[in-house]
């Protein structure tokens, strides 16, 4: 992702890079559910996603969820997003202090959970941007593992690929497909002057349901081109 691609996104809602993607007609409109920030006042996120896929320890030989994270961080672009794939586990934690500092001073942008995280004092002093289902205090010590670094993984109902995007804020976490990134932009950012100019007219005192159909407010998704 280029710095001008950054600069165009981060001005724009998750809600709304959702909607692009409904009208180029994305799979799931890059919608995940039930994920938010963890922290009152946290940050929204944009950036490149680096994977992880963690699941319970077993038999096989695999790096612990700790170590394995720990190294995909060292090796992550400034800018980056950790994407952490837990299936939605709520009792067991796979993200806290340590990676969360170790993340902030490998320059990341942020980090999401499809699971839980715990430490989020510590989120709130550093004030580095996490984004999970809840917190538990239970530790990943001994009873989880990383299957998988920079692979595609599954999180909140979305396929995600290392080099995905991930645009987070107070309403959620969408992810934009890489092949996709500039004409999503593109329609995200007209979407985004439409309904800004609705809203500035609606301030005038105008009739809320004569905006409306000024915009062709209910068929602004159904084509790209007719917004």
């Amino acid at each position: 992702m280029t710095n001008e691609q950054r600069e165009r996104l981060e001005g724009i809602c998750s809600n709304t890079v959702s909607d692009a993607m409904t009208a180029l007609k994305i799979a799931n409109a890059g919608a995940t559910y039930g994920i938010r920030p963890i922290w009152e006042g946290c940050p929204g996120i944009c950036g490149e996603a680096i994977t992880a896929k963690i699941g319970p320890e077993g038999f096989a030989e695999s790096a612990s969820t700790h170590f394995g994270v720990l190294q995909a961080m060292q090796k992550a672009k400034p800018g980056s997003v950790l994407v952490m794939d837990h299936g939605g586990r709520m009792d067991v934690s796979t993200f806290g202090g340590i990676m969360a500092t170790t993340a902030q001073i490998n320059g990341m942008a942020g980090v999401v959970v499809d699971g839980v995280t715990r430490d989020v004092d510590t989120f709130v002093e550093i004030k580095f941007p996490v984004y999970s289902r809840g917190a538990s205090v239970a530790t990943s010590r001994g009873r989880t593992m990383a299957y998988s670094i920079n692979q595609m993984i599954q999180f909140g109902g979305l396929q995600v690929r290392p080099g995905d995007v991930v645009v987070a804020d107070q309403s959620g976490v969408s992810i934009i497909p890489q092949e996709r990134l500039d004409e999503v932009i593109s329609l995200a950012v007209e979407l985004n002057e439409k309904e800004a100019e609705m809203i500035k007219i609606m301030r005038t005192g105008a009739d809320p349901v004569e905006v409306d159909e000024q915009f062709n407010y209910e068929q602004m998704l159904n084509e790209r081109g007719k917004v």
